[in-house]
């Protein structure tokens, strides 16, 4: 319903301290095109792409590209998806803003804004992107909301941090309880994540005092961004 996840989409007032930032974190640079007017950059893991928008709006944003996107929005409503904002002239880049019910905004474009990697990207010290996760209490509004755009809810009965995963063939959400942590997260796994912080406190990048209740700081930490997104590193089992 909703097309093809290109980027988590963040704003930043300094464009070039966070490319510092991601790249540090062993990020790459892809190449955008000239689709909008205010500065703008790609960094990709190989698995996740975000977006830096120098730029004022919401944010952060999961934005998916849907092709033909101005004779899709009859569909879109129909499903129930009601578009907060709008811009469908003749002369415009299509785009369409929606929210779910935890408070999510999400931004459907007509097409990409960058260019794909032209060859495998090495992994960043992060570990394996596993999803975005956000705060909310609404299990079941969301849960509908996202399976009527096409993603597979399950529950997560014996997972402490997250209340429930939603799947799809491009990106993987999750719930977790706003008193964990009030902010989205993107979520990174490894078996060996304590020996990735210690590679990102050598490249003076160091966790933040925020880190969920219950997770061992040696082997778990939360990191920020200077746009403010937050980063959640955890030891996966093997």
């Amino acid at each position: 319903m909703f097309g093809r996840f290109l980027e988590v989409s963040l704003n930043t007032d300094d464009i070039a301290a966070s490319v510092q930032f991601y790249e540090r974190l062993g990020f790459t640079q892809l190449t955008t095109g000239d689709t909008w007017s205010h500065p703008y950059g790609v960094l990709s893991d190989g698995r996740l792409c975000i977006g830096l928008h120098q730029r004022r709006g919401p944010a952060p944003l999961l934005s998916f590209v849907r092709p033909e996107l101005a004779r899709h929005v009859a569909a879109l409503r129909a499903a129930g998806f009601e578009p907060l904002a709008a811009r469908l002239g003749d002369s415009d880049f299509h785009e369409l803003q929606l929210r779910d019910p935890s408070g999510q905004d999400i931004a459907l474009l007509e097409a990409r804004t960058f260019s794909p990697p032209r060859r495998a990207h090495p992994a960043s010290l992060c570990g394996w992107f596993s999803g975005y996760s956000m705060p909310g209490a609404d299990l079941d509004g969301l849960r509908a909301f996202w399976e009527r755009a096409g993603f597979i809810a399950l529950d997560l009965p014996d997972e402490p941090l997250m209340q429930l995963a939603l799947t799809s063939d491009t990106l993987t959400l999750s719930l977790h309880r706003p008193r964990l942590l009030e902010s989205p997260m993107l979520v990174f796994t490894d078996p060996q994540m304590p020996e990735r912080i210690a590679a990102l406190a050598d490249r003076d990048i160091r966790g933040h005092a925020d880190l969920p209740r219950g997770l061992d700081r040696r082997a778990n930490a939360l990191i920020e961004s200077p746009e403010g997104a937050r980063l959640l590193l955890l030891r996966a089992d093997s």
